[in-house]
């Protein structure tokens, strides 16, 4: 391979797969590893297991199942966005549970992405790669509830102490993120480049300490920049 054709060549997905059952570590990894950009190099049956092989390996996404003996799958996912050294790891949970009280924790945890175990296969390929690229990922179906479930009980004041760090500018910006607005759609929006919204979110990234657009969601909510049911009267 020459210089040109190498620096062309895309790059290949690293994926690690968690799941105490081995039939459905087998399907995941004979799905994935017949795409040509994406390769599983790792896998566990537990969370203490999963920790030990991200010391052995590169990886970029790891999917995990929540109920896992020896550390399940929320406590492995803390353990991750926890450490500095696992920092480009991105999490997708992948269970046969679809309760609000699993998708919430999860990604308080520091999950990138949720989904259910009878999600197409396609769809499941599209998230490794969404996730990899840095965005998040929810099943539709739990979306909503997620949020809402996330910003009930809330504070008579909310946390608005986290967006102190943030311009008015940005916090437009991550007004218009919670509501599920692209960057294209948010440089639409204020009448700036696409360039410049991706970078007005990349920044707010920095500044939150979030791990992806899901967090940023998230917080719209949790501050009150969004609320619940909230309907964008320019959408």
């Amino acid at each position: 391979m020459n210089e040109s054709t190498a620096a062309t060549a895309p790059r290949t997905i690293r994926v690690a797969l968690a799941d105490d059952q081995l039939l459905v570590r087998a399907g995941f990894r004979a799905l994935l590893d017949a795409e040509p950009d994406v390769e599983v190099v790792a896998e566990a049956a537990g969370g203490r297991e999963l920790l030990a092989r991200l010391g052995e390996h590169a990886v970029d996404v790891v999917l995990m199942d929540i109920r896992m003996p020896d550390g399940d799958g929320l406590w492995a996912t803390e353990q991750i966005a926890a450490d500095p050294a696992l920092a480009g790891v991105r999490v997708v949970i992948v269970t046969t549970f679809e309760l609000d009280e699993y998708v919430a924790r999860a990604v308080r945890a520091g999950a990138s992405g949720f989904l259910v175990k009878d999600t197409e296969p396609v769809d499941l390929i599209r998230a490794v790669r969404v996730v990899a690229a840095g965005e998040g990922l929810l099943s539709p179906g739990v979306t909503r509830r997620l949020l809402e479930r996330l910003s009930t009980g809330l504070r008579e004041s909310p946390r608005r102490a986290e967006l102190d760090v943030l311009t008015e500018r940005e916090r437009e910006v991550l007004r218009l993120v919670g509501l599920g607005l692209s960057n294209e759609e948010i440089a639409a929006r204020l009448v700036l480049s696409p360039l410049t919204a991706k970078t007005h979110v990349s920044r707010i990234m920095s500044k939150v300490h979030a791990r992806d657009r899901v967090h940023l969601v998230v917080l719209a909510y949790e501050t009150g920049l969004v609320a619940p049911g909230w309907q964008d009267p320019a959408g």
